[in-house]
């Protein structure tokens, strides 16, 4: 029922088989961390997209002052708080 083709157990590729598997399972792993590494990258860093954080917060803060929403004085100590 069973053949031996080589090394290792009938009905199985013997030590090929092993070294096959062997770099199917690096291959995976080294997938899975370039994956994770390209996730933590795009999404957790806003900057690595559309700039800093700094940057945004000052726009919408020019754009509130712009539209009236804020007075200058609110828009002066903002704006030094958020270069802080």
């Amino acid at each position: 029922m069973w053949e031996n083709w080589g090394w290792g157990m009938p009905g199985y590729f013997g030590w090929g088989g092993m070294v096959l598997g062997l770099f199917v399972l690096i291959g995976l792993v080294v997938a899975v961390i370039a994956g994770v590494r390209s996730f933590l990258r795009t999404e957790h860093h806003p900057s690595a997209t559309s700039g800093s954080h700094e940057e945004n917060a000052l726009e919408v803060l020019k754009k509130r002052y712009a539209r009236g929403e804020i007075s200058r004085e609110e828009y002066l100590r903002i704006r030094e708080d958020l270069r802080d």
